[in-house]
Protein backbone atom coordinates (compact mmCIF):
# COMPACT_ATOMS: atom_id res chain seq x y z
CA UNK A 1 0.00 0.00 0.00
CA UNK A 2 1.64 3.32 -0.88
CA UNK A 3 0.52 7.11 0.43
CA UNK A 4 -1.32 7.99 -2.46
CA UNK A 5 -4.12 5.03 -0.85
CA UNK A 6 -3.60 5.66 2.94
CA UNK A 7 -4.42 9.78 1.67
CA UNK A 8 -7.61 8.37 -0.13
CA UNK A 9 -8.45 6.70 2.75
CA UNK A 10 -8.38 9.42 5.30
CA UNK A 11 -10.29 11.60 2.69
CA UNK A 12 -13.01 8.76 2.27
CA UNK A 13 -12.94 8.87 6.47
CA UNK A 14 -14.31 12.46 7.02
CA UNK A 15 -16.52 12.42 3.80
CA UNK A 16 -18.37 9.25 4.91
CA UNK A 17 -18.72 10.91 8.51
CA UNK A 18 -20.06 13.93 7.83
CA UNK A 19 -22.78 12.15 5.68
CA UNK A 20 -24.10 10.14 7.77
CA UNK A 21 -23.90 12.33 11.02
CA UNK A 22 -25.92 14.47 8.27
CA UNK A 23 -28.53 12.35 8.31
CA UNK A 24 -29.24 11.90 11.53
CA UNK A 25 -29.53 15.65 12.29
CA UNK A 26 -31.56 15.73 9.25
CA UNK A 27 -33.83 12.99 10.66
CA UNK A 28 -33.90 14.94 13.82
CA UNK A 29 -35.20 18.14 12.33
CA UNK A 30 -37.70 15.94 10.26
CA UNK A 31 -38.85 15.15 13.81
CA UNK A 32 -39.00 18.21 15.23
CA UNK A 33 -41.11 19.62 11.96
CA UNK A 34 -43.58 16.39 13.42
CA UNK A 35 -43.05 15.36 9.52
CA UNK A 36 -44.93 11.48 9.33
CA UNK A 37 -42.84 8.36 9.35
CA UNK A 38 -43.10 7.70 5.95
CA UNK A 39 -41.27 10.56 5.10
CA UNK A 40 -37.63 9.97 6.89
CA UNK A 41 -36.61 7.02 4.11
CA UNK A 42 -36.98 9.34 1.76
CA UNK A 43 -34.23 11.61 3.07
CA UNK A 44 -31.52 8.59 1.85
CA UNK A 45 -33.63 8.28 -0.75
CA UNK A 46 -33.56 11.06 -2.44
CA UNK A 47 -29.62 11.00 -1.06
CA UNK A 48 -29.12 8.11 -3.47
CA UNK A 49 -31.05 9.16 -6.34
CA UNK A 50 -28.41 11.32 -8.13
CA UNK A 51 -26.45 8.00 -8.06
CA UNK A 52 -28.79 6.53 -10.41
CA UNK A 53 -29.73 9.87 -12.44
CA UNK A 54 -26.11 10.86 -12.66
CA UNK A 55 -24.89 7.66 -13.53
CA UNK A 56 -24.18 7.89 -17.31
CA UNK A 57 -22.16 11.20 -16.35
CA UNK A 58 -20.25 10.81 -13.62
CA UNK A 59 -17.86 8.01 -15.13
CA UNK A 60 -16.75 10.30 -17.66
CA UNK A 61 -16.69 12.92 -15.38
CA UNK A 62 -14.32 10.78 -12.97
CA UNK A 63 -12.23 9.34 -15.85
CA UNK A 64 -11.98 13.40 -17.65
CA UNK A 65 -9.71 14.96 -14.34
CA UNK A 66 -7.35 13.09 -12.20
CA UNK A 67 -9.35 11.44 -9.40
CA UNK A 68 -8.06 13.35 -6.74
CA UNK A 69 -9.40 16.83 -8.08
CA UNK A 70 -13.24 15.11 -8.68
CA UNK A 71 -13.29 14.40 -5.49
CA UNK A 72 -12.27 17.80 -4.07
CA UNK A 73 -14.89 19.22 -6.06
CA UNK A 74 -17.77 16.83 -5.37
CA UNK A 75 -16.59 17.58 -1.72
CA UNK A 76 -17.63 20.98 -2.38
CA UNK A 77 -20.55 20.26 -3.35
CA UNK A 78 -21.52 18.48 -0.54
CA UNK A 79 -20.54 21.77 2.01
CA UNK A 80 -22.88 23.53 -0.26
CA UNK A 81 -25.67 21.52 0.43
CA UNK A 82 -25.04 21.58 4.18
CA UNK A 83 -24.77 25.35 3.84
CA UNK A 84 -28.20 25.47 2.99
CA UNK A 85 -29.23 23.02 5.64
CA UNK A 86 -28.12 26.02 7.68
CA UNK A 87 -29.68 28.80 5.57
CA UNK A 88 -33.25 26.50 6.88
CA UNK A 89 -33.71 24.83 3.06
CA UNK A 90 -35.94 21.74 3.61
CA UNK A 91 -33.98 18.79 5.10
CA UNK A 92 -34.88 16.68 2.07
CA UNK A 93 -33.78 19.35 -0.21
CA UNK A 94 -30.85 20.06 1.45
CA UNK A 95 -29.77 16.44 1.67
CA UNK A 96 -30.08 15.62 -1.70
CA UNK A 97 -28.01 18.14 -3.51
CA UNK A 98 -25.07 16.52 -0.70
CA UNK A 99 -26.49 12.92 -2.96
CA UNK A 100 -25.21 15.22 -6.23
CA UNK A 101 -21.58 15.43 -4.39
CA UNK A 102 -21.64 11.85 -3.42
CA UNK A 103 -22.53 10.46 -6.67
CA UNK A 104 -19.84 12.63 -8.57
CA UNK A 105 -17.48 11.07 -5.35
CA UNK A 106 -17.89 7.95 -5.43
CA UNK A 107 -16.78 6.77 -8.89
CA UNK A 108 -13.45 8.66 -8.57
CA UNK A 109 -13.10 6.98 -4.50
CA UNK A 110 -13.14 3.27 -5.99
CA UNK A 111 -11.86 3.90 -9.47
CA UNK A 112 -8.73 5.45 -8.15
CA UNK A 113 -8.22 1.99 -6.30
CA UNK A 114 -7.09 -0.12 -9.34
CA UNK A 115 -5.03 3.27 -10.54
CA UNK A 116 -2.93 3.08 -7.60
CA UNK A 117 -2.98 -0.87 -7.00
CA UNK A 118 -2.37 -4.28 -8.64
CA UNK A 119 -5.37 -6.83 -8.81
CA UNK A 120 -4.36 -8.89 -6.38
CA UNK A 121 -3.99 -5.72 -3.57
CA UNK A 122 -7.78 -5.03 -4.39
CA UNK A 123 -9.32 -7.53 -1.58
CA UNK A 124 -7.38 -6.07 1.01
CA UNK A 125 -7.70 -2.25 -0.13
CA UNK A 126 -11.51 -3.25 -0.10
CA UNK A 127 -11.37 -4.18 3.32
CA UNK A 128 -9.16 -0.94 4.59
CA UNK A 129 -12.05 1.16 2.68
CA UNK A 130 -14.96 -1.16 3.68
CA UNK A 131 -13.69 -1.21 6.89
CA UNK A 132 -12.61 2.44 7.16
CA UNK A 133 -16.28 3.47 5.82
CA UNK A 134 -18.37 1.65 8.34
CA UNK A 135 -15.77 2.84 11.30
CA UNK A 136 -16.55 6.45 9.95
CA UNK A 137 -20.68 5.14 9.23
CA UNK A 138 -20.48 3.70 12.78
CA UNK A 139 -18.67 6.88 14.77
CA UNK A 140 -20.98 9.32 12.20
CA UNK A 141 -24.35 7.44 13.73
CA UNK A 142 -23.25 8.21 17.33
CA UNK A 143 -21.69 11.55 16.92
CA UNK A 144 -25.28 12.35 14.92
CA UNK A 145 -27.46 11.13 17.47
CA UNK A 146 -24.90 12.67 19.67
CA UNK A 147 -24.69 16.58 18.31
CA UNK A 148 -28.63 16.72 18.38
CA UNK A 149 -28.95 15.68 21.83
CA UNK A 150 -30.11 17.73 24.29
CA UNK A 151 -26.73 17.68 26.87
CA UNK A 152 -24.22 18.25 24.04
CA UNK A 153 -26.19 20.66 22.45
CA UNK A 154 -26.06 22.92 25.42
CA UNK A 155 -22.20 22.20 26.01
CA UNK A 156 -21.90 23.50 22.25
CA UNK A 157 -23.67 26.27 22.69
CA UNK A 158 -21.79 27.15 25.37
CA UNK A 159 -18.73 27.78 24.05
CA UNK A 160 -17.45 31.02 22.50
CA UNK A 161 -14.44 31.94 20.48
CA UNK A 162 -12.82 35.04 22.21
CA UNK A 163 -13.67 38.25 20.35
CA UNK A 164 -15.62 36.37 17.46
CA UNK A 165 -19.57 36.82 17.40
CA UNK A 166 -20.98 33.33 15.54
CA UNK A 167 -24.21 33.72 15.46
CA UNK A 168 -24.54 30.19 15.93
CA UNK A 169 -28.06 30.12 18.32
CA UNK A 170 -29.47 26.52 18.40
CA UNK A 171 -28.76 23.45 18.48
CA UNK A 172 -28.90 22.22 14.90
CA UNK A 173 -26.68 25.36 13.75
CA UNK A 174 -23.80 23.69 16.18
CA UNK A 175 -24.21 20.22 14.85
CA UNK A 176 -24.27 21.21 11.12
CA UNK A 177 -21.43 23.85 11.81
CA UNK A 178 -19.30 20.41 12.98
CA UNK A 179 -20.36 18.24 10.24
CA UNK A 180 -19.46 21.45 7.87
CA UNK A 181 -15.40 20.88 9.39
CA UNK A 182 -15.90 17.66 8.58
CA UNK A 183 -16.14 18.14 4.87
CA UNK A 184 -13.13 20.82 5.01
CA UNK A 185 -11.30 18.31 6.58
CA UNK A 186 -11.66 15.83 3.62
CA UNK A 187 -11.65 18.49 1.02
CA UNK A 188 -8.07 19.32 2.39
CA UNK A 189 -7.26 15.33 2.50
CA UNK A 190 -8.32 15.26 -1.57
CA UNK A 191 -6.06 18.19 -2.52
CA UNK A 192 -3.22 15.68 -1.03
CA UNK A 193 -4.40 12.67 -2.92
CA UNK A 194 -1.34 12.29 -5.85
CA UNK A 195 -1.50 12.38 -9.53
CA UNK A 196 -1.19 8.56 -10.83
CA UNK A 197 -0.06 9.29 -14.42
CA UNK A 198 -3.33 7.07 -15.61
CA UNK A 199 -4.83 9.00 -18.64
CA UNK A 200 -7.64 7.76 -20.32
CA UNK A 201 -9.05 8.15 -23.56
CA UNK A 202 -10.82 11.44 -24.78
CA UNK A 203 -14.07 11.58 -22.38
CA UNK A 204 -17.26 12.22 -25.11
CA UNK A 205 -19.36 15.42 -24.18
CA UNK A 206 -22.64 14.81 -25.85
CA UNK A 207 -25.01 13.54 -23.17
CA UNK A 208 -26.80 11.08 -25.59
CA UNK A 209 -23.67 9.60 -26.43
CA UNK A 210 -22.95 9.46 -22.90
CA UNK A 211 -26.58 7.78 -21.77
CA UNK A 212 -25.33 5.30 -25.26
CA UNK A 213 -22.20 4.43 -23.60
CA UNK A 214 -23.18 4.03 -20.32
CA UNK A 215 -25.74 1.70 -21.24
CA UNK A 216 -23.08 -0.27 -23.56
CA UNK A 217 -21.07 -0.78 -20.21
CA UNK A 218 -23.86 -1.61 -18.39
CA UNK A 219 -24.73 -4.97 -20.70
CA UNK A 220 -21.05 -5.29 -20.93
CA UNK A 221 -21.11 -6.02 -17.29
CA UNK A 222 -23.78 -8.07 -16.70
CA UNK A 223 -22.86 -10.62 -19.65
CA UNK A 224 -19.59 -11.11 -18.25
CA UNK A 225 -20.57 -14.29 -16.03
CA UNK A 226 -18.07 -13.28 -13.09
CA UNK A 227 -19.76 -9.53 -13.53
CA UNK A 228 -22.98 -10.71 -13.29
CA UNK A 229 -22.74 -12.87 -9.76
CA UNK A 230 -20.54 -9.89 -8.38
CA UNK A 231 -22.46 -7.41 -9.06
CA UNK A 232 -26.10 -8.70 -8.33
CA UNK A 233 -24.66 -9.60 -5.25
CA UNK A 234 -23.49 -6.25 -4.14
CA UNK A 235 -26.49 -4.66 -5.70
CA UNK A 236 -28.66 -6.95 -3.10
CA UNK A 237 -26.51 -5.93 0.12
CA UNK A 238 -26.18 -2.10 -0.71
CA UNK A 239 -30.19 -2.15 -0.86
CA UNK A 240 -30.72 -3.95 1.96
CA UNK A 241 -28.08 -2.15 3.89
CA UNK A 242 -29.85 0.96 3.44
CA UNK A 243 -32.88 -0.16 4.28
CA UNK A 244 -32.02 -2.09 7.03
CA UNK A 245 -30.31 1.07 8.38
CA UNK A 246 -33.92 2.52 8.97
CA UNK A 247 -35.66 -0.81 9.92
CA UNK A 248 -33.48 -1.15 13.12
CA UNK A 249 -33.84 2.42 13.95
CA UNK A 250 -37.78 1.73 14.06
CA UNK A 251 -37.13 -1.88 15.82
CA UNK A 252 -35.09 -0.36 18.51
CA UNK A 253 -37.37 2.13 19.18
CA UNK A 254 -40.63 -0.01 19.11
CA UNK A 255 -39.14 -3.29 20.51
CA UNK A 256 -36.21 -2.39 22.75
CA UNK A 257 -38.16 1.19 23.93
CA UNK A 258 -35.28 3.02 23.12
CA UNK A 259 -35.00 6.78 22.87
CA UNK A 260 -33.45 8.06 19.38
CA UNK A 261 -30.21 8.58 20.78
CA UNK A 262 -29.95 5.07 22.01
CA UNK A 263 -31.55 3.86 18.86
CA UNK A 264 -28.59 5.34 16.70
CA UNK A 265 -25.96 2.96 18.79
CA UNK A 266 -27.67 -0.14 17.65
CA UNK A 267 -27.31 1.30 14.13
CA UNK A 268 -23.38 1.13 14.87
CA UNK A 269 -23.21 -2.36 16.10
CA UNK A 270 -24.15 -3.30 12.69
CA UNK A 271 -21.16 -1.20 11.46
CA UNK A 272 -19.00 -2.88 13.88
CA UNK A 273 -19.66 -6.41 12.81
CA UNK A 274 -19.13 -5.09 9.11
CA UNK A 275 -15.88 -4.09 10.14
CA UNK A 276 -15.06 -7.32 11.94
CA UNK A 277 -16.11 -8.72 9.20
CA UNK A 278 -14.27 -7.34 6.57
CA UNK A 279 -11.20 -7.32 8.37
CA UNK A 280 -11.28 -11.19 8.36
CA UNK A 281 -12.21 -11.42 4.66
CA UNK A 282 -9.15 -9.68 3.97
CA UNK A 283 -7.59 -12.28 5.95
CA UNK A 284 -9.14 -15.41 4.78
CA UNK A 285 -10.33 -14.28 1.48
CA UNK A 286 -8.23 -13.83 -2.01
CA UNK A 287 -9.65 -12.78 -5.01
CA UNK A 288 -9.65 -15.92 -6.39
CA UNK A 289 -11.81 -18.12 -3.46
CA UNK A 290 -14.26 -14.92 -3.72
CA UNK A 291 -17.33 -16.15 -5.12
CA UNK A 292 -17.13 -18.75 -1.99
CA UNK A 293 -18.60 -16.31 0.74
CA UNK A 294 -21.56 -16.31 -1.38
CA UNK A 295 -23.81 -18.56 1.11
CA UNK A 296 -23.51 -16.16 4.00
CA UNK A 297 -25.65 -13.86 2.23
CA UNK A 298 -28.33 -16.67 2.75
CA UNK A 299 -27.37 -16.97 6.61
CA UNK A 300 -27.90 -13.38 6.85
CA UNK A 301 -31.34 -13.40 5.27
CA UNK A 302 -32.34 -15.93 8.38
CA UNK A 303 -30.65 -13.77 11.06
CA UNK A 304 -32.69 -10.47 9.91
CA UNK A 305 -35.68 -12.71 10.00
CA UNK A 306 -34.76 -13.52 13.35
CA UNK A 307 -34.70 -10.16 14.61
CA UNK A 308 -38.84 -9.79 14.29
CA UNK A 309 -38.64 -12.05 17.78
CA UNK A 310 -36.25 -9.97 19.55
CA UNK A 311 -37.45 -7.74 22.38
CA UNK A 312 -34.15 -8.66 24.57
CA UNK A 313 -31.43 -5.65 24.47
CA UNK A 314 -28.92 -8.97 25.43
CA UNK A 315 -29.99 -11.05 22.56
CA UNK A 316 -30.16 -8.00 20.12
CA UNK A 317 -26.17 -6.49 20.82
CA UNK A 318 -24.66 -9.21 19.63
CA UNK A 319 -27.09 -10.45 16.89
CA UNK A 320 -26.73 -7.24 15.27
CA UNK A 321 -23.25 -7.37 15.73
CA UNK A 322 -23.86 -10.94 14.17
CA UNK A 323 -25.44 -9.76 10.87
CA UNK A 324 -22.64 -7.19 10.46
CA UNK A 325 -19.45 -9.85 10.33
CA UNK A 326 -21.56 -11.41 7.83
CA UNK A 327 -22.26 -8.88 5.88
CA UNK A 328 -19.22 -7.86 6.16
CA UNK A 329 -17.37 -10.93 4.86
CA UNK A 330 -18.80 -12.00 1.76
CA UNK A 331 -19.29 -7.85 0.32
CA UNK A 332 -15.60 -7.40 0.46
CA UNK A 333 -14.53 -9.83 -1.96
CA UNK A 334 -17.55 -9.15 -4.17
CA UNK A 335 -16.73 -5.99 -4.26
CA UNK A 336 -13.35 -6.13 -5.13
CA UNK A 337 -14.04 -8.94 -7.79
CA UNK A 338 -16.87 -6.48 -9.04
CA UNK A 339 -14.09 -3.64 -9.36
CA UNK A 340 -11.42 -6.00 -11.08
CA UNK A 341 -13.95 -7.41 -13.43
CA UNK A 342 -14.71 -3.60 -14.29
CA UNK A 343 -11.22 -2.42 -14.82
CA UNK A 344 -10.31 -5.75 -17.00
CA UNK A 345 -13.28 -5.02 -19.27
CA UNK A 346 -13.98 -1.00 -19.30
CA UNK A 347 -12.34 2.12 -17.86
CA UNK A 348 -12.39 2.31 -13.79
CA UNK A 349 -14.46 5.72 -13.64
CA UNK A 350 -17.21 3.75 -15.92
CA UNK A 351 -17.48 0.69 -14.54
CA UNK A 352 -17.91 2.29 -10.39
CA UNK A 353 -20.89 4.26 -11.80
CA UNK A 354 -21.93 0.84 -13.35
CA UNK A 355 -21.84 -0.20 -10.09
CA UNK A 356 -23.43 2.71 -8.49
CA UNK A 357 -26.18 3.22 -10.53
CA UNK A 358 -27.41 -0.39 -10.15
CA UNK A 359 -26.89 -0.61 -6.23
CA UNK A 360 -28.30 3.05 -6.07
CA UNK A 361 -31.22 1.45 -8.25
CA UNK A 362 -31.87 -1.39 -5.58
CA UNK A 363 -31.52 1.10 -2.72
CA UNK A 364 -34.40 3.09 -4.61
CA UNK A 365 -36.71 0.70 -4.83
CA UNK A 366 -36.17 -0.98 -1.42
CA UNK A 367 -36.19 2.70 0.38
CA UNK A 368 -39.47 2.86 -1.93
CA UNK A 369 -41.22 -0.11 -0.41
CA UNK A 370 -40.34 0.31 2.93
CA UNK A 371 -41.93 4.01 2.75
CA UNK A 372 -45.12 2.37 1.33
CA UNK A 373 -45.08 -0.30 4.08
CA UNK A 374 -44.91 2.21 6.45
CA UNK A 375 -47.39 4.52 4.75
CA UNK A 376 -49.98 1.17 4.80
CA UNK A 377 -49.53 0.56 8.24
CA UNK A 378 -47.91 -2.39 8.14
CA UNK A 379 -46.82 -4.29 11.40
CA UNK A 380 -42.97 -3.81 11.57
CA UNK A 381 -42.65 -7.20 12.51
CA UNK A 382 -43.84 -8.40 9.23
CA UNK A 383 -42.02 -5.96 7.20
CA UNK A 384 -38.69 -7.53 8.94
CA UNK A 385 -39.73 -11.34 7.97
CA UNK A 386 -40.67 -9.87 4.76
CA UNK A 387 -37.32 -8.58 3.59
CA UNK A 388 -35.00 -11.32 5.26
CA UNK A 389 -37.18 -14.07 2.94
CA UNK A 390 -36.04 -11.57 0.68
CA UNK A 391 -32.37 -11.50 0.93
CA UNK A 392 -32.32 -15.18 1.62
CA UNK A 393 -34.16 -16.18 -1.28
CA UNK A 394 -32.25 -14.06 -4.01
CA UNK A 395 -28.87 -14.89 -2.30
CA UNK A 396 -30.36 -18.52 -3.26
CA UNK A 397 -30.77 -17.82 -6.76
CA UNK A 398 -27.72 -15.94 -7.19
CA UNK A 399 -25.42 -19.25 -6.10
CA UNK A 400 -28.10 -21.60 -8.71
CA UNK A 401 -26.56 -18.93 -11.25
CA UNK A 402 -23.21 -19.30 -10.95
CA UNK A 403 -24.04 -22.81 -10.37
CA UNK A 404 -25.68 -22.93 -13.53
CA UNK A 405 -22.55 -20.72 -15.21
CA UNK A 406 -20.11 -22.96 -14.08
CA UNK A 407 -21.45 -26.18 -15.71
CA UNK A 408 -21.31 -24.35 -18.85
CA UNK A 409 -17.49 -22.28 -18.72
CA UNK A 410 -15.06 -22.03 -15.77
CA UNK A 411 -15.60 -18.68 -15.00
CA UNK A 412 -13.00 -18.65 -11.99
CA UNK A 413 -10.49 -18.54 -14.95
CA UNK A 414 -11.50 -14.87 -15.60
CA UNK A 415 -10.04 -13.93 -12.17
CA UNK A 416 -6.50 -12.15 -12.61
CA UNK A 417 -6.96 -11.95 -16.46
CA UNK A 418 -5.54 -8.61 -17.93
CA UNK A 419 -7.21 -5.40 -19.07
CA UNK A 420 -9.07 -5.89 -22.49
Amino acid sequence: MNRGFYTCMAAQFFSSLADTALLYVAIDLLTKMHSPAWITPLLKFLFVLFYVLLAAFVGAFADSLPKGRVMFIANLIKIFGCALLFWELHPLASYAIVGIGAAVYSPAKYGILTELLPPEKLVVANAWIEGLTISSIILGTVMGGALVSDKLAAAMLSFDFPGIDTNISTSDEAALCVVGALYIAAALFNLRIPLTGSVYPHQERNPLRLIEDFSNCCVTLWKDKLGQISLAVTTLFWGMGATLQFIVLEWAKQHLHMTYEKATTMVGLVGIGVTIGAVMSARMITLRKSLSVIPLGVAMGFMVMAMAFVHSTWIAYPMLIGIGILSGFFVVPMNALLQHRGHVLMSAGHSIAVQNFNENLSILTMLAVYSLMLRLHLELQAIIILFGLFLAGTMLFIMRLHAANQREHDSLALIGEHKH
